[in-house]
């Protein structure tokens, strides 16, 4: 028997097992658990918001200028006319994001009562005759010299907006939001004053926007269901009334499922088109600018059908992409109204994504047949410079509220430009730039309430 130069028996060494490779993650889990990560910094909403809404405003004038050119054409204009004058609306609808996203809470409330007076005075100067312009029908606009006209009502919905939230809030600090009358008055007489001035030129898809926000802020301020459904039924009532004493609403109505563009006694041609426009784009679509819908068989191809055109020559994936960039634009506003403590900013947030997500969904609606055409725009992508203009003012709204949050605030205070700032005594070491994952003490969990 064999011994250890020490004289002692050899010690006995258990077999090694063959090492094991550490279980790998599924890589679906660690891709959501990343995106979750992400979702939770503090600037996400921030960047969700300006991003998509910048993305959305591109497209928007790429589509433009390819759905409207043959319009313009047709009547003897420049094929860019329609580009230029949305360019130029993009750019000053930029200068006010800029502005409201700079601007203080405080002084987005005391712009309150200014707005909703001047889109009070301007929606009723719209009924003076030969003052107000009637077009297709709807005398909604006003004549601003040369080849430029203003819709008023379309700023009535950012008035309802910025008027309706400072009165919640401050019913809300006095504790009067739980008796009706409060919670009511004056916010619902003032809506229907507002309906009642844009019922008057005949557009009742402004309407149904301004009362989705209505019952956005109801909705967001804790009406009771019995209150919410009473409120629902009366303006449910009135909608019924208001389609069935008009023929041109009765027809939109008929065209829901249309097949063909003759029906019977209504023409639902530019239903029938739209579909038509969607079906013939495929997957990727029939190339940008290659549209046959838009050659004078698709009525309305660069306004309320722009979704139409974008879906033949982007096909699904444009379309897809298109719905993506609102959904990610109306989750993060649910994001910044549901995060904050401050009551303004929550019901401000929440009637900005209700106008926003409820005039999408309106206008795609129609495209797809699901809905009647209620010409309504598609936001910040229909031409129109009267609905971009309060659009991106509402969207700085959003963008100055995502950076009142505690966490957002401080993570923007630390930033600094990547190749850093002289500081005193000469030193020129960069700050860290990577601090969103930097949180304020005290804050709120930046998941959803």
């Amino acid at each position: 028997m064999s011994s250890s130069r020490t004289g002692r028996p050899p010690v006995q060494r258990a077999a090694r097992r063959p090492s094991r490779p550490p279980p790998r993650d599924n890589p679906l889990r660690t891709l959501v658990t990343r995106a979750r990560r992400a979702w939770d910094r503090p600037l996400t909403a921030y960047y969700v918001v300006l991003g998509g809404s910048l993305l959305i405003t591109v497209l928007g004038l790429v589509m433009v200028y390819s759905a409207s050119q043959i319009t313009a054409l047709q009547m003897s204009l420049s094929g860019s006319y329609f580009f230029r004058k949305q360019l130029l609306a993009a750019v000053i609808g930029a200068v006010l994001l800029l502005v409201a996203s700079r601007m203080p809470v405080k002084l987005h409330r005391a712009l309150a009562y200014p707005i909703l007076a001047g889109a009070v005075f301007l929606m009723a100067l719209v009924q003076v005759p030969g003052i107000g312009v009637a077009v297709n029908g709807n005398q909604n606009w006003l004549a601003l010299g040369g080849s430029f006209q203003l819709q008023p009502s379309e700023f009535g919905k950012l008035a309802l907006v910025l008027w309706g939230a400072d009165l919640l809030a401050r019913k809300q600090d006095k504790r009067l939001l739980t008796q009706w009358k409060h919670m009511l008055v004056p916010l619902v007489p003032a809506a229907f004053m507002l309906l009642g001035l844009i019922m008057l030129g005949g557009d009742m898809g402004t309407a149904i926007i301004l009362t989705a926000i209505l019952f956005g802020l109801l909705w967001l301020a804790g009406a009771p269901t019995r209150l919410f459904a009473g409120v629902l039924a009366v303006a449910a009532l009135l909608g019924a009334i208001l389609i069935r004493t008009s023929e041109n609403r009765m027809a939109r109505l008929a065209c829901l499922g249309a097949t063909e563009p003759q029906t019977g006694p209504v023409d639902c041609w530019q239903a029938v088109h739209g579909i038509y426009a969607l079906a013939s784009g495929g997957i990727f679509g029939s190339g940008l600018g290659a549209s046959l819908e838009k050659w004078g068989e698709l009525p309305e191809a660069h306004t309320d059908f722009i979704f139409a055109v974008t879906g033949e020559e982007l096909g699904l994936a444009g379309t897809l992409s298109v719905l993506a960039l609102f959904a990610a634009l109306g989750y993060a506003g649910i994001r910044v109204a549901g995060r904050t403590e401050d009551p303004f900013v929550r019901y401000a947030a929440g009637g900005v994504t209700t106008w926003i997500t409820a005039q999408a969904v309106i206008n795609i609606g129609a495209v797809l047949g699901l809905l009647p055409i209620a010409g309504v725009p598609l936001p910040l992508f229909s031409y129109g410079g009267s609905a971009l203009l309060p659009t991106m003012f509402a969207i700085g709204l959003l963008i100055a509220f995502a950076r009142e949050d505690p966490a957002a605030r401080m993570a923007l205070a630390m930033r600094q430009p990547r190749f850093g700032r002289k500081r005193i005594g000469g030193s020129q070491r960069p700050r860290r730039w990577n601090t969103m994952r930097r949180r304020a003490p005290g804050a709120r969990s930046s998941g959803e309430r």
